[in-house]
């Protein structure tokens, strides 16, 4: 995730969004993207859902989680997506239980601005700029209203330091990331840590 602290909309050429959400979301929000982001600009899909939402093209590249199981395949649909050119992704956020993991791990993977898709097909951009409609958008997820609740209020102020982590947590995956490569080139072997074996599915959460 990049462009967090900055209101500046990198060049859009290619566009990621994850289907983590109600299909009926992607079909309404491609032509919103269409409108707004420019009609010949490249819309690629990751999702859960067998085949296309309604209205999206033949030709988009389709990421399914399922052809990406164990540490292994996780690995390798984060790599596929970082090699996919994407200045921007789109995850959605309407409320379902979907992708849940999956959304935020690969919001916090790919080099790309973010923006959030609500369940009426809107969107906002995931920046310091809209911190405050984030939070009204959080407080309405979370039933914030009226009276309200101590777990809701406590949800809306955890929103800052989620973020926060969010972002932190982006930076290390990217640092460590470099240091193996410098490393690699440095040493001409494999990066230290690579010697691990891999279990498949020891981990629920992707990493």
């Amino acid at each position: 995730m990049r462009w967090f602290l900055r209101r500046r909309i990198p060049p859009i050429e290619r566009v990621l969004v994850v289907e983590s959400g109600a299909r009926a979301v992607a079909e309404r929000v491609l032509p919103v993207l269409r409108a707004t982001l420019g009609q010949d600009v490249t819309i690629d899909l990751v999702t859960c859902y067998p085949g296309l939402p309604a209205g999206w093209p033949d030709q988009t590249r389709v990421f399914r989680v399922s052809d990406y199981a164990g540490r292994l395949g996780r690995k390798r649909l984060y790599a596929e997506l970082r090699a996919g050119g994407y200045s921007v992704a789109g995850i959605i956020c309407s409320g379902d239980p979907i992708m849940t993991k999956w959304k935020w791990a690969i919001a916090a993977r790919l080099p790309a601005k973010v923006f959030v898709i609500n369940e009426n097909a809107d969107y906002l951009w995931l920046d310091r700029g809209h911190s405050g409609i984030l939070v009204r958008l959080a407080a309405t997820r979370t039933g914030f209203s009226g009276a309200g609740s101590v777990r809701a209020t406590a949800q809306i102020v955890a929103l800052p330091f989620a973020v926060a982590y969010l972002v932190l947590y982006a930076v290390w995956v990217h640092a460590r990331r470099g240091l193996r490569m410098a490393f690699t080139r440095r040493h001409g072997g494999a990066a230290p840590g690579n010697h691990r074996r891999e279990t498949g599915n020891e981990h629920t959460v992707p990493d």
